[in-house]
């Protein structure tokens, strides 16, 4: 029950989804209450984008029972749900970029003035007070075209706002943003609670989970595990309700001696985002860069790489300096980069899976001019394997793999190469707490072979489990560098903040 209402307001049980033969959703079940934050979990492909698509009224049930503001519904689009009263919020927010921001809030609804003509004052007056309600600074006037990812959000739970939503559905909304935007949303989500909104909160993150949510319901294959109240279950019993296992090796890092060095970066220098940066990772150890969002950790590693020009300083693999910034000669000397933007950057998303993996081993895989198709399914399947990756077949798409299948299929891509080098920023963005835990073991592996890992990672408990060495960033400069036996989330944060 919540501690704001007694009837729920939206209640769904038994709630199934088929597409042909493949059961995207089995038994979907939840209950929403007015102004509480209700936290939905569960690994990739447990079923929560379906049921939310159902909740939205862009796919139908199939079976169960859908009860919103005591009435059986029925919605035969999104169009049906949003009338209700129901937002959502997705990852990546869709505004038009040619509308300024109270045109965005108002599309298709806008205030008319006398002979019917568009009200523009009346609508930047309405969206300023609806920005005001949130605690928020935003110029209704400002192109949408330009915001932060952060300010795209705020804009989307306005929009709610002006059609009085009555459910808010977020659905990792703060996957892209800095610590100082995840706090400026949790103040909205509090602002909205005590409007009366329910918010159904969709996150991997689980310390955000237990910070501002009331309640939780986990999924797992398909269907409903159990709900609970946030205080009565912990986090390890929340782990093992959604994979199934208990997850004690979500960090398997083994200790190895490190080899030779392979990477050597000395003095390195692009002005304005980096400066006198040096360091080194050696064969079968894993380095971290951290720091706070900003820092220049991920603008080093795209340095490295040769996506990037330096201004000053060297890049050495293997004791040979690499001449100029170039991926191709990145790629030549051994080095592989896995990055932060899976679906931009990593892969072509209307490829093949095996079209994907093949793609940086396509000089291994040629004869010639000639590509044989064969190879490239070979290779392919053999990293699957290997990755214990979930697909169909290896000619489907990529953008139908769940985001930890497609992370997998980055990874392959890179490890067909068989680098002695390989930059991960962001490994496990986004996937759940399972396939987390075989992304590890992908890392760890590498190291055990003698593969120097350089990662990137903005999550403390992460950089801990898996680094060796843990370089601190700050305002583009190498603040500290702690060895794994000394690493603390303190010591590390007072790095990253200038406290040491």
């Amino acid at each position: 029950m919540s501690e704001s209402s007694v009837e729920p307001i939206l209640v769904m049980e038994g709630v199934a989804k088929y597409f042909g033969a493949v059961v995207a959703l089995a038994n979907g079940s939840i209950e929403l209450f007015a102004g509480e934050a209700h936290a939905l979990l569960g690994e990739n492909g447990a079923g929560k984008s379906t049921l939310v698509k159902i909740i939205a009224g862009v796919y139908p049930a199939d079976r169960g029972t859908y009860v919103y503001d005591g009435q059986v519904r029925h919605f035969h689009g999104p169009h049906d749900s949003q009338e209700a009263g129901i937002a959502v919020i997705y990852q990546e927010p869709t505004l038009f970029d040619d509308l300024n921001v109270a045109e965005n809030i108002y599309l298709g609804r806008q205030p008319l003035a006398f002979g019917r003509r568009i009200n523009r004052r009346e609508m930047r007056k309405q969206s300023r007070a609806i920005f005001e309600q949130l605690g928020v600074d935003i110029d209704p006037n400002r192109k949408a075209k330009g915001l932060s990812v952060a300010d795209q959000q705020m804009v989307e739970i306005a929009k709610a706002l002006s059609k009085d939503a009555r459910v808010v559905v977020m659905d990792e909304p703060t996957a892209a943003l800095s610590p100082e935007e995840v706090r400026r949303l949790f103040t909205v989500v509090a602002n909205l609670r005590q409007r009366g909104v329910a918010i159904l909160f969709i996150s991997h993150r689980l310390e955000e989970v237990y910070e501002i949510c009331q309640r939780v319901t986990i999924m797992r294959d398909g269907s409903f595990v159990r709900t609970d109240l946030i205080g009565d279950i912990k986090i390890d019993e929340i782990v093992r309700s959604m994979v199934g296992r208990d997850l004690s090796t979500l960090f398997p890092k083994t200790v190895i001696e490190a080899g030779a060095e392979v990477l050597r970066v000395e003095r390195l220098t692009r002005e304005g985002t980096f400066y006198d940066i040096s360091f080194n990772v050696n064969a079968g150890e894993i380095v971290a860069l951290s720091g706070l969002v900003g820092s220049g950790r991920t603008e080093i590693a795209r340095a490295i790489f040769g996506i990037d020009r330096y201004d000053a300083g060297s890049v050495t693999v293997n004791g040979k300096k690499l001449k100029g910034s170039s991926p191709l000669r990145a790629m030549h000397a051994g080095i592989g980069f896995v990055p932060e933007d899976r679906r931009q950057q990593g892969l072509v998303m209307d490829f093949g899976i095996d079209h994907n993996v093949a793609l940086a081993s396509l000089g291994r895989l040629s004869h010639g001019l000639l590509l044989f198709r064969s190879s490239e399914h070979a290779l392919a399947a053999d990293w699957a394997l290997k990755l214990r990756l979930k697909y169909g077949k290896l000619s489907d798409e990529a953008n139908t793999l769940s985001g930890g299948n497609q992370q997998k299929v980055v990874l392959a891509k890179w490890l067909a190469g068989e680098p002695k080098l390989i930059i991960v920023d962001e490994p496990t963005r986004g996937i759940d707490v399972g396939t987390k835990s075989e992304v590890h073991r992908i890392i760890d592996d590498l190291a055990q072979s003698g593969v120097a890992v350089l990662m990137i990672s903005s999550e403390l408990p992460e950089i801990l489990g898996m680094a060796d060495r843990v370089l601190v960033m700050r305002e583009g400069r190498l603040a500290a560098t702690i060895n794994r036996s000394d690493a603390t989330q303190e010591l590390v944060m007072m790095a990253a903040t200038g406290q040491v």
